[in-house]
């Protein structure tokens, strides 16, 4: 017998796993000396009152031995038969990974091509950017093997309401070695610590089954019929040609294909984005916070998060990519801009929270009538604050919370996660002004609704723009292929239609499906 039970706990009890299994017998009217198993399956922290609830639902089992759900069941990847057709994939990010999983699915072999470099090779070049403010725009944060979010805090929640698929990614990655947690918890991730595992997993089994992957293969144009309306390939900056329908998963910092797709003819349209900064607050503030309690935490909850949404003249101000016990990372994706972003290991546990704090702007915002215009936009804010740095390195321009709501440059900046370093500046002034006063008010509904978070001890740091694509790629809603020209499936973040990993995941799955449907026609 198996049997789902609901349970609501404070912190200490739902934190044993055998007062857990005593409460669940206890609903459910079971003898524990009857249960041979017993499972957590959901979990989620209720903070919204002074008292902290852990919701749960638990599996009990009794005579049964199955300790994962049949919807998390991850499929057998077998090898690819020698006269397998061939489709190219452009970027090892999440879509192009899954979509590669799904393809070798569908019987079709993958030829994965990957700008940047291996997951461990990125490593160095990351660093490099720290110490000494080099950037490879080949292989940074943004690109190589994992995409943008291989080194991030791997985050796997989305609001995604296509479930079966978003259970399907997070099975796939419980195979290749995520924790059992993701699973479970309502707001799963992974951290940067563990997921380059996960992705090295999953080329493995890429390769496994016969598909290639190509590393340090920057795709540079397409390859199209004598008509000019069907993609039968791709060309590399080292002029080799690859053959087959194109799943393009290129990210979104991968200008240089918005480009080359806009000389081709391939139709574009400009699509809102939100800019804004890294905020950074010391965590144990965080937490005291969220958690209603000038001692923190405790011993019984992790690093509390946070999630702030409100409306400014008509554009929404909020939240993105929320880092508890995170760092700030230099994300510049070539020389001469900055970029920042967060990440945190699995464990959350260092000193900082932060997240990006961003306000939506729309094409509408922005004059012209360029598809690429958000794009330019985008570029615009990151050279202003690069060209603000005085010695040329990736350090920082940050100002103190309470500072840039009150526009005045900070005689002094708490310490800070972020590598390269942080000098003061004005921020208040970087930003456009629309954005700058969005911020500003936004700030000031925060700590109304949060007493405590706005504070001098929480800082701003450069500039947040990377929250998604600045362009969208037109394609059939069915078919999932470009409006006007077969054989390119635009796909994930770089296309405009995803919004994190496990999204990104999703629509690459979508897209391979879509691919092997057109095939078997």
């Amino acid at each position: 017998m198996i049997k789902d039970i609901r349970l609501r706990l404070d912190p200490a009890t739902a934190h044993d796993p055998e007062k857990v299994k005593k409460a669940a017998c206890s609903s459910a009217g079971f003898k524990e000396s009857d249960v041979t198993r017993c499972n957590v399956i959901r979990r989620n922290i209720d903070a919204r009152q002074r008292r902290i609830w852990i919701d749960m639902e638990v599996r009990l089992y009794s005579g049964e031995d199955n300790d994962i759900p049949a919807r998390y069941k991850s499929p057998d990847f077998q090898t690819l038969k020698a006269d397998a057709p061939h489709a190219v994939v452009v970027g090892a990010g999440p879509a192009g990974l899954f979509a590669s999983l799904k393809l070798i699915e569908s019987g079709i072999k993958p030829i994965l091509l990957e700008r940047g470099k291996d997951v461990d090779s990125r490593r160095k070049d990351m660093a490099a950017i720290s110490r000494e403010g080099i950037v490879n725009p080949d292989s940074n944060y943004c690109f190589g093997e994992g995409g943008a979010g291989a080194f991030s805090d791997g985050k796997l929640f989305t609001r995604s309401k296509k479930r079966g698929n978003t259970d399907s990614v997070l099975a796939i990655l419980h195979r290749h070695g995520a924790q059992d947690r993701i699973l479970i918890d309502a707001h799963p991730h992974i951290g940067t610590d563990r997921l380059p595992e996960v992705i090295k997993a999953i080329r493995h089994t890429i390769e496994r089954c016969g598909g290639e992957i190509h590393f340090n293969t920057r795709v540079t144009d397409l390859l199209f019929n004598d008509r000019h309306d069907e993609v039968i390939g791709v060309v590399t900056a080292g002029g080799e040609q690859y053959l087959g329908p194109v799943i393009l998963a290129t990210g979104h910092s991968a200008r240089d294909v918005f480009y080359f797709l806009q000389r081709a003819g391939v139709s574009m349209e400009p699509k809102g984005i939100a800019v804004g900064v890294r905020l950074e607050h010391p965590q144990q503030l965080i937490d005291q916070i969220r958690y209603h309690n000038p001692q923190g935490r405790g011993p019984y909850l992790p690093p509390a998060e946070y999630t702030m949404l409100t409306r400014v003249d008509g554009r929404a101000v909020y939240s993105f990519c929320m880092c508890p016990g995170g760092v700030v990372i230099p994300a510049s994706s070539a020389p001469g801009e900055l970029v920042v972003n967060g990440m945190s290991a699995s464990s959350r546990g260092g000193r900082w929270a932060n997240s990006g704090m961003v306000v939506e702007v729309l094409p509408e915002d922005v004059e012209g009538d360029d598809p690429l215009r958000m794009l330019e936009f985008q570029k615009g804010i990151e050279r202003r604050f690069y060209e603000d740095i005085p010695d040329g390195s990736q350090k920082a321009p940050a100002q103190r919370m309470t500072d840039f709501i009150d526009g005045r440059q900070s005689k002094s900046l708490p310490a800070s996660s972020y590598p390269p370093g942080v000098y003061s500046s004005r921020i208040d002034q970087l930003l456009p002004p629309p954005i700058a006063h969005r911020l500003q008010e936004g700030y000031k509904e925060f700590g109304r609704k949060h007493k405590g978070f706005v504070t001098p001890d929480a800082i701003l740091i450069g500039d947040e723009t990377r929250t998604s694509s600045p362009v969208r790629i037109p394609r059939d809603k069915e078919l999932l292929n470009h409006i006007e020209v077969k054989g390119l499936y635009p796909c994930g973040e770089g296309a405009g239609y995803a919004g994190g990993i496990v999204s990104a995941a999703v629509d690459g799955q979508r897209c391979a499906e879509a691919l092997a449907n057109q095939l078997k026609n």
